[in-house]
């Protein structure tokens, strides 16, 4: 079979990169640009089907185009696949090239880089060589006084505005194969920033004016091909000549770190939001946080002027990593600075706040300090006025909200057309979510508050009391959290009482229960009314019960008889939980301080007040997270009828689907504002990267990321404090929260509908949420990877008097089920021991 070859020169490439090959396109680029290249022309296998020319054929195709040839005594002859130099591959060095040919040897060396298209090395480094088709180019070789190679950005960090060249003198193939060291020089902004010689005393190296003019070349090829290249180069005789240009691959995995920095952080907020959170419950955290986070800082002084220039701060306080919920630190950081407070005492504030990082401020913001002082006084003034009074602005708040849940509890929302479901969470948005000042300013207070109970508590210096600031908060009458427990106890009392009901809880479904008790409610009325008050005061209160996709109690009842259930079945009794410990641990707290201050009258009555308002404030916080939970309910029904009505009108595959979509995409979609009509095929995307997310690893607790923020990113770095806060001799250290000392069986648990009752296991989890609560009462103590002081499960065990550290690095990744630790709640240490 006779095959086709042809023969092109340099400015008759006209074809696409896929047909000549990407080298040969482009120096034909480089050359039609004004960029010096070497003369070549490109041999081409015509309709080869794969199949290679014969020498002879070669010969002859040369010997006929002879006067197409560059005129020269000597070629490199190289290779130009239709794959090679591409974006994801570059196949650097994969293929041949034959340097200092005679025309005698261009067939040889021809016929040689045909052949390495299907070299085991090839297979090797891609599998998509089966289509690719291989150009020759047969170019005029050099005699260089020196040959580099130079990068666009800098190949190693990644760093955008920073060019790299390396050069050698004479030939660059030893460069280029890695076989000789080359001189290295760093270039940022027209100036060479970093200079490494081979040998230092040559003086034998690029110049200044070289090294400046390849970095020229690199900013004009940027600018014409839209992207850094990586380049070959040599200078023959104090000219500048091209040998190739390639884009730089995998630039879609290389981050910038001359990028903005950013460090992200859901150690707290995954308390909240556990997992993976649909992308209708961040768009609405994220307005919500937006919200409640103006109005807080104009409340705190910030100015109108000052909030409206900084905007853009206020609406990147969160994050969506990968499905799930993190702060962005920056723009904490940043709201912390446009205090009024802050230009006069800006570490003291930074401590205050548990700030860590620093970053760049605004320095539009900056002013004098007589104008600090003014702001700050006014400020001082303004808040020791609202602490005074924290209690009637709770009370006003409370009251707005619940004449504003009873209206919207009222609405019948499945008789809703989509614009007055879209009105109705409209209004309500306005009405309360953007009226959250209270919950927040009770937050800061509390924080305070308690960081001077524990400041006191630790100039007191009492013996065996370590954590004696979390002893004081124990036996607190007054948290809700704990009421859903005493609830569901005094349900199961009932059904213990009765031998039917016993009967009817242990051997039927808890659908087929519920159905009973709804459609029979007169045969055990003293049951059916006790859960129906309960599905109205806590039917809200469940695990995700801050997202918007989960389904909560009241919306299916059958749920919480499943909760009910698991204590029937373990034989989990009111018994087991009558708060005798918690108040015991309290009492002796109290007498310690007692004698600590006996001596000490005034600082007894000092101690009393602080503590009194610390318990108040730790109270009311842990109360108006559950306030929270019910305002977010009303959101839930209105999107929850939302996706029944888009299902109903076959807008949607399922009702639920309408959670893959953001607020601002399901509110267009309904205005005719959408930028797609197919709903349906985005809604299918984002079940496929929750897919995605599902099976990767967990992104870290805290990660640094810089410049685009998908962009070459590691979402799984593993901080330097995860290994420092590791204790010595084989035990984990957190934050203890509630006293005792435990020795048991753990039991790693990553949802609390993996169990229904731990048994005097100890729950080992990574975070918990105000749900988690019906398996306390089953465990022997608790352990959280995340968390902190004033966290949920911190605050809900000191309530019920359960052993509980939180905060402890590495825990899943060091105690798996079925481990025998000794913990201690006090000093907040975890040993792990052979079994009993």
């Amino acid at each position: 079979m006779v095959l086709k070859l042809k023969l092109l020169l340099s400015q008759e490439i006209i074809q696409s990169r896929l047909e000549v090959g990407g080298k040969a396109y482009s120096l034909a680029f480089l050359s039609s640009n004004g960029f010096r290249v070497p003369a070549f022309s490109v041999v081409q296998l015509v309709d080869s089907d794969q199949m290679l020319p014969a020498l002879s054929e070669i010969e002859d195709f040369i010997n006929k185009s002879a006067s197409r040839l560059p005129d020269a005594k000597l070629f490199a002859v190289r290779s130009s696949a239709s794959n090679e130099d591409g974006t994801e591959h570059s196949f650097a060095g994969m293929f041949e090239s034959v340097l200092n040919v005679s025309k005698d040897h261009l067939a040889q060396a021809v016929l040689k880089v045909f052949q390495s298209l299907h070299s085991d090395r090839i297979q090797v480094y891609s599998n998509n060589t089966q289509s690719a088709r291989m150009n020759v180019i047969i170019q005029v070789m050099l005699n260089p006084d020196f040959s580099g190679v130079a990068f666009g950005m800098d190949p190693l960090s990644g760093r955008r505005d920073r060019y790299v060249i390396n050069s050698v003198k004479g030939l660059g193939n030893g460069l280029v194969s890695g076989e000789v060291n080359a001189d290295y020089f760093e270039v940022e902004k027209e100036t060479i920033v970093a200079k490494r010689w081979v040998d230092p005393s040559s003086k034998e190296a690029l110049g200044e004016a070289e090294i400046l003019q390849i970095s020229l070349v690199l900013t004009q090829l940027k600018e014409l091909r839209g992207r850094p290249q990586d380049i070959e180069f040599c200078f023959e005789k104090g000219v500048l000549f091209l040998v190739q240009s390639r884009p730089i691959t995998q630039l879609h995995k290389k981050l910038d770190p001359s990028g903005e920095r950013c460090i992200w952080d859901n150690s707290n907020i995954i308390e909240s939001y556990p997992g993976i959170s649909s992308p209708l419950t961040f768009s609405f955290v994220s307005k919500s946080y937006k919200g409640a986070y103006t109005l807080f800082s104009k409340y705190l002084g910030v100015s109108n002027a000052v909030v409206q220039n900084n905007e853009e701060v206020f609406l990147n306080t969160l994050g969506y990593v990968n499905g799930r919920i993190y702060y962005n630190l920056k723009s904490w950081y940043l709201m912390l600075a446009l205090l009024p407070g802050y230009r006069i005492n800006a570490r003291f504030m930074e401590q205050m706040m548990g700030v860590k990082e620093k970053f760049d401020l605004p320095k539009s913001e900056s002013i004098s300090l007589l104008k600090a002082y003014t702001e700050v006084s006014k400020v001082i003034l303004m808040m020791i006025y609202r602490f005074a009074f924290m209690k009637r602005i709770r009370d006003r708040f409370v009251a707005l909200l619940e004449s504003t849940l009873e209206e919207y509890n009222a609405l019948s929302y499945s008789e809703m057309s989509a614009h007055k479901l879209m009105n109705a969470y409209r209004q309500f948005e306005r009405k309360l979510l953007n009226e959250w000042k209270a919950p927040l300013l009770n937050d800061l207070f509390a924080m305070i508050s308690f960081g001077m109970l524990k400041k006191q508590c630790d100039t007191l210096q009492i013996p065996d009391f370590q954590n004696i600031h979390n002893d004081l908060l124990c036996g607190s009458q007054d948290i809700l959290s704990v009421e859903p427990i005493h609830r569901t106890l005094a349900i199961v009392y009932q059904i213990e009482e009765s031998d039917s009901l016993m009967a009817l809880f242990r051997e039927n479904s808890a659908e087929k229960i519920w159905s009973q008790l709804r459609l029979h409610p007169n045969l055990y009325p003293n049951l059916f009314a006790s859960i129906t008050s309960y599905l109205k005061d806590f039917g809200d209160r469940c695990m995700g019960e801050l997202k918007l996709e989960t389904t909560s109690y009241s919306q299916q009842p059958s749920l919480f008889i499943q909760v009910v259930q698991s204590y029937v079945r373990k034989g989990i009794s009111k018994n087991q939980f009558n708060g005798e410990r918690e108040n015991e641990i309290r009492f002796k707290a109290e007498e310690a301080v007692k004698q600590a201050t006996r001596r000490n009258p005034l600082k007894r009555i000092w101690f009393n007040a602080i503590l009194r308002k610390t318990r108040d404030l730790v109270s009311a916080r842990e109360n108006l997270r559950y306030e929270r939970t019910r305002a977010f309910g009303i959101v839930r029904k209105i999107f929850h009828a939302m996706g029944k009505l888009w299902y109903a009108n076959h807008l949607i595959e399922n009702e639920k689907d309408i959670f893959f979509l953001t607020k601002e995409e399901i509110f267009e979609y309904i205005e005719g504002r959408s930028t797609t009509r197919s709903i349906k095929a985005l809604i299918e995307l984002r079940k496929a990267e929750k897919h995605e997310y599902e099976k990767e690893r967990v992104p870290s607790e805290r990660f640094t990321s810089f410049g685009i923020f998908h962009h070459g990113n590691d979402f799984f770095q593993i901080p330097l404090s995860e290994t420092q806060l590791q204790s010595l001799d084989g035990k984990l250290q957190g934050i203890g929260c509630s006293p005792g000392r435990v020795r048991a069986r753990v039991r790693v648990i990553y949802n609390p509908e993996e169990a229904d009752a731990l048994n005097g296991d100890i729950l080992v989890t990574r975070s918990t949420d105000p749900g988690w609560v019906i398996l306390f009462p089953s465990a022997a103590g608790i352990l959280v990877e995340r968390g902190s002081l004033l966290s949920h499960s911190a605050i809900v065990s000191r309530e019920m008097g359960i052993p509980c550290i939180v905060g402890i690095s590495s825990l899943l990744k060091e105690l798996q089920t079925g481990d025998w630790v000794e913990m201690d709640g006090a000093n907040g240490t975890v040993f792990k021991i052979e079994r009993p």
